[in-house]
């Protein structure tokens, strides 16, 4: 149990409910989204329900919802549930709400500031410690109590203690890393190589193919995380080979979908203009950056060809034979 916790959650979305539904459950004193859309917020107060996200779910009756950021003082820990492309500059605008000892937890999936992740961005930006939590973990499955593994990124036992103690008896698991680069970058990867997993089965119904493509997507997205900084073992926990496997092999996987689109030909501007972008961006700063430093791509060949679907005119039909030539 956990009844000294105040714990607020910014984002009221899918992951940010379904987590805040598991803390409430598990004996949090206080759990509050802190959402800006207020009928989001009037659904969970009045009816115990995010209409939203999860019409028909009932939540936890201690699980409670503002639009108001001066609530969130007093909050051991925060957890960060909105995308990372908005993130910093609602972040910052209401920095006098965010305790100063306050543990700030990222759950955003990409870049934070230029070529940094969110938790590089944290760290050059509050003087909060922060840690990331990424696994393969559908919101659907979280809150309906299907068992579901994170790996915690931190530095520090009291971070790490702190943390553990809240999902104690839940239904998540955590394993631990304190490669927080390494799980950062994971998480952004799986997403790119999920993209080019749905291409390969838009254009083929092949298992063979598609665990040729599987490995050498998964070897190649360990040497980009080395380049970055991460560290070998760290793809081998829950935010590495797990988040990956689920995000390019579940149809609920929204990268997945893009993959799939883009593999049957409708690439165009009705595709999600917000999925596209973040996919392109994270392609286009990976790629980008190996190039100017190194000025050697081959051997990153499937990241090299999004980032052609990305740019440029591509015939997308060469795609499958263009990654698999030596």
């Amino acid at each position: 149990m956990n009844a000294k916790k105040k714990i607020s959650i910014i984002g009221a979305g899918t992951i940010g409910t379904a987590l805040g539904n598991i803390l409430s459950e598990n004996g949090c004193r206080e759990v509050l989204l802190v959402s800006v859309e207020e009928n989001v917020v009037k659904s969970i107060n009045e009816q115990h329900i995010n209409a939203r996200y999860f019409p028909g779910h009932h939540l936890h009756t201690g699980l409670r919802a503002t639009t108001d950021v001066s609530l969130m003082k007093g909050s051991s820990v925060i957890f960060l549930a909105i995308p990372s492309v908005v993130l910093f500059d609602y972040l910052n605008s209401i920095r006098s709400n965010i305790p100063a000892d306050a543990i700030l937890v990222n759950l955003a999936k990409g870049f934070g500031c230029e070529e940094l992740t969110v938790v590089e961005c944290l760290k050059q930006n509050f003087s909060n410690l922060a840690c990331t939590l990424k696994g393969p973990s559908f919101a659907k499955e979280i809150i309906n109590r299907i068992p579901t593994g994170f790996t915690l990124g931190y530095i520090g036992d009291d971070v790490k203690k702190e943390i553990s103690s809240l999902f104690h008896g839940t239904t998540i698991y955590l394993d631990f890393s304190e490669d927080i680069q390494g799980v950062e970058i994971l998480s952004i990867l799986k997403n790119i190589y999920a993209i080019a997993l749905g291409i390969v089965d838009a254009q083929f119904n092949s298992p063979n193919l598609r665990f040729l493509i599987l490995t050498r997507a998964f070897r190649e997205m360990m040497n980009i995380m080395l380049y970055f900084g991460g560290k070998e073992e760290t793809i081998y926990k829950y935010c590495g080979y797990g988040d990956f496997t689920l995000t390019a092999l579940n149809d609920l996987s929204r990268n997945r979908t893009l993959g799939l689109l883009i593999g049957k030909g409708f690439f165009t501007e009705h595709v999600s203009h917000e999925l596209v972008l973040e996919g392109k961006t994270a392609t286009s700063i990976f790629y980008e950056k190996i190039l100017r430093e190194t000025g050697e791509t081959k051997r990153y060949p499937i990241i090299g060809e999004l980032y052609k679907i990305f740019t440029e005119k591509y015939d997308i039909s060469k795609f499958v034979s263009t990654i698999l030539e030596p």
